[in-house]
């Protein structure tokens, strides 16, 4: 039998409150940035799609300082590097187009958007959809723009080929370390006389000296294609294989991650391919025995601390999914890159003097 007393005080507390009555203090600053009226909020499915719901700013590219912002969500709709399925250039609409992720982040204990400035920029602005070569200029000029600013940029695509020109400007100053969560390595020659596409952005990024290999990691590399990879060995990157997950555990994993990119500057990069296809369908090229959506949730939970300046999601192709879960997920693991790179940018701010 229920303690009168307490249903009491329930009752008193809760009997005639809103939605919008939080009193936990933690809870009650994220509800303070959501409710308006007591209960109101805005609908997830009115106005303008934009990632992770956040304000936004099409101006922002167009000033020196890309209006002040913190932290920069950007949509980069190329897939002219594909070797399989198309379809990837339709990424960015799709994971605007999924509603009611965050604004909490319950595992972390992380509003990120509370006391920053977010703003989804738009896209990259492409002179030709037909150019690779032209696209991938396009975008390495628009990320030295942004790194210039002092704005981290998280993003989503798009092929996976669009991280090696984000890298040359991220890593121009200063090699890079990177987590890289993928069923691929990305670490192949170049074929059929391009060198650009979605199969070889890190051995592009590590012979431009944009990218520190012994401070890499892959995880989740699985499928056929293994003979393409001996670049990433050969250069010292940690490969941690789909079905070590199970043997190895996560915790070892994430503690393998921290120790290869240790405590200097690191991007995260997820190709939705390295979920498997039962939690991610929608992409060009799916493998099965993946990560579940579950296991790379809590890899990506485990590197909060590290010096994140820049994340993206990739290779989300919605056509391929009629469930719309494939978005879902790229959607919630941008979310908990956002939470990494803004831990990281307080961090910082508390170092400054």
């Amino acid at each position: 039998m229920m303690d009168p007393d307490k249903l009491k005080a329930l009752r008193d507390r809760y009997g005639e409150a809103k939605g919008g009555d939080i009193y936990d203090p933690a809870f009650r600053a994220v509800a303070e940035q959501q409710f308006r009226d007591g209960d109101r909020r805005k609908w997830p499915f009115a106005d303008v799609a934009t990632f992770l719901g956040a304000r936004y700013r099409p101006d922002a590219p167009e000033q020196a300082d890309f209006g002040g912002l913190d932290i920069a969500l950007i949509g980069v709709p190329m897939d002219l590097g594909v070797t399989n399925r198309t379809g990837a250039r339709l990424g960015p609409r799709a994971v605007r187009a999924i509603e009611r992720i965050g604004p909490y982040e319950h595992a972390l204990k992380m509003a990120p958007m509370i006391g920053c400035n977010i703003a989804d920029i738009g896209d990259v602005p492409f002179r030709s959809r037909f150019s690779l070569e032209s696209c991938h200029q396009d975008i390495e000029a628009f990320y030295h723009r942004i790194a210039d600013a002092g704005v981290i940029p998280l993003s989503v695509g798009g092929d996976h080929s669009i991280t090696y020109p984000i890298l040359k400007a991220l890593g121009r100053k200063q090699p890079v370390g990177l987590v890289h969560i993928d069923a691929h390595c990305d670490t192949s020659g170049p074929y059929e006389g391009s060198k650009f596409h979605h199969g070889g952005p890190f051995r592009m990024a590590v012979l431009d000296g944009v990218l520190d290999p012994e401070r890499t990691i892959q995880i989740g590399i699985r499928g056929g294609a293994e003979y393409l990879w001996e670049f990433s060995y050969e250069s010292g990157m940690t490969v941690i294989h789909a079905e070590e997950v199970a043997t190895l555990g996560i915790p070892a994993i994430i503690e393998r991650a921290r120790q290869v990119v240790g405590s200097g500057p690191v991007y995260v990069s997820f190709d939705v391919d390295g979920l498997d296809p039962a939690f991610a369908p929608g992409t060009g090229t799916p493998e099965i025995g993946g990560l579940s959506t579950a296991e790379a949730l809590a890899i990506l939970r485990g590197l909060i601390g590290l010096d994140v300046i820049g994340g993206d999601v990739v290779e989300v192709a919605p056509q391929y999914d009629g469930t719309t879960n494939t978005a879902h997920a790229g959607a919630q693991m941008l979310f908990t890159i956002l939470c990494l790179a803004r831990a990281a940018l307080d961090k910082r701010e508390r170092r400054r003097p």
